[in-house]
């Protein structure tokens, strides 16, 4: 599990390969995260956007950005959190994700959470952010 703290919010993510989704004869590998997203401050925040950064084993990066986390824009008061997960496809065994989201506190005032970088790698595989 992998684990950051950004002004009063925790993001915990685990990731789980998908084998039965994956074709490796075909480099085709999928992951599904969990994400749940804790509210530890004084102030009621809600998610607005995401921006995700993929890099496969070769290095090859996408940036991935949107409104809200799949289609929903969560409200998390003090003490509230926020569970989701999604998926993410690579051409390679292994790989990293790592990203933020703005969220907006009820003032108006928008800030950056952090992401921590995790590891997408196969099952037999020890996980370490590449």
């Amino acid at each position: 599990m992998y684990r950051e703290i950004t002004n009063g919010i925790e993001i915990t993510v685990e990731p789980h390969y998908l084998e039965e989704q994956s074709d490796p004869e075909a480099h085709r590998y999928v992951w599904a995260y969990t994400i749940v997203i804790a509210n530890s401050s004084q102030d009621t925040v809600q998610l607005e956007r995401r921006h995700w950064r993929i890099t496969n084993a070769i290095g090859q990066t996408e940036e991935v950005e949107g409104e809200g986390v799949v289609g929903e824009t969560p409200v998390l008061s003090p003490g509230d959190s926020y569970q989701y997960t999604s998926g993410c496809p690579l051409n390679t065994p292994s790989g990293m994700m790592i990203g933020q989201y703005t969220m907006r506190r009820d003032d108006g005032s928008s800030f950056t959470v952090n992401v921590p970088a995790f590891s997408l790698d196969l099952p037999d595989n020890i996980r370490t952010v590449h």
